[in-house]
């Protein structure tokens, strides 16, 4: 098919914003899981369900704010979002204390006790919610574009989810950098054994990455709830490219996870317009197997966990 120049910039926009709304989806679950696998070493299978829990919060808010406070419609969305990072971070907190505390330094085990564990609560949401995807009602301010031109424009719901995964990234940042706990989670990274001589109550650490880990996923969901339904496998879908974030960026740096998300993302969304069916997926993933092959410690390697 020809393609005008005109027709060429347009696509290239609009399925630029459209890889935006994925690059914010992917760059939320990469936070999240670049401190439990990156930080921590702990292989999540289930960071996708955490994902998912956050979601079904909005779905749940949403549901009861149409049957008991119609009028709070266009308000209820903001506190969704904070109660799906409330919810995954409590859960998260609830399974390293009830499992991965006894799993670490032991990679393989938690791979399959996490993915043990994301089976359970897929059949969880599927009994509570039932197998059928699910969509919350958006407030208004939400819905629609932007007209940029007669051609292009760009989805309020995009530039919205934009701006969440800028915000929580910059306080993630914040958090990691300009923060007590984040000086000592910083040093149980390089060395474990060292923080818990010199004071550092290295199991709290722990317990509380995983959990703000977890909630940062919480969040990626109430963000997947503007562009996408939501099923008892939702979050499963995007476990894989997580984890493709996290390593091809590098998996203790943050910075290479928002790098790697935003190619990941666009090369997806511009690759599948153009080429049939998955090709575009295939075609992305044959890219990053090539520069792995080259440089395995990913783009921007970092220090990793001393025991």
């Amino acid at each position: 098919m020809e393609y005008s120049w005109e027709d060429l910039r347009a696509i290239f926009v609009m399925q630029g914003f459209a890889g935006i709304s994925l690059f914010s989806v992917l760059l939320l679950m990469g936070l999240g899981l670049a401190l439990i696998f990156g930080q921590m070493g702990v292989i999540n299978m289930a960071h996708g369900e955490f994902m998912a829990l956050g979601a079904y919060t909005v779905y749940f808010c949403s549901e009861l704010t149409q049957s008991l406070a119609p009028s709070f419609g266009p308000y209820y969305f903001v506190i969704a979002i904070g109660l799906a990072f409330l919810g995954s971070a409590l859960l998260g907190a609830l399974v390293e204390w009830a499992m991965i505390r006894h799993l670490y330094h032991r990679p393989l085990d938690t791979l399959l006790a996490t993915w043990g564990l994301s089976l359970i609560l897929q059949q969880t949401y599927r009994s509570i919610f039932g197998a059928r995807e699910v969509t919350p009602e958006l407030p208004g301010w939400l819905m629609g574009s932007f007209s940029v031109s007669d051609t292009i424009d760009i989805p309020i719901n995009g530039v919205f989810v934009l701006g969440l995964a800028i915000a929580v990234t910059c306080g993630v940042l914040l958090f990691m950098f300009r923060t007590p706990f984040g000086l000592r989670l910083r040093a149980t990274v390089q060395n474990r054994k060292m923080s818990g001589a010199v004071g550092i109550n290295t199991e709290k650490v722990d317990r509380l990455a995983f959990a703000i880990g977890c909630g940062i996923a919480g969040i990626a969901g109430a963000a997947f709830t503007t562009i996408g339904s939501t099923g008892p496998d939702s979050g499963s879908r995007y476990i894989v490219d997580a984890f493709l974030v996290v390593v091809f960026g590098g998996a203790a740096s943050l910075f290479g996870s928002v790098v790697s998300a935003f190619g990941i993302a666009q090369a997806q969304s511009i690759l599948e317009f153009f080429l049939e069916g998955t090709m575009g997926k295939v075609a992305t993933l044959f890219f990053i197997v090539v520069v792995l092959m080259f440089r395995p410690q990913g783009l921007f390697p970092g220090k990793v966990r001393s025991n």
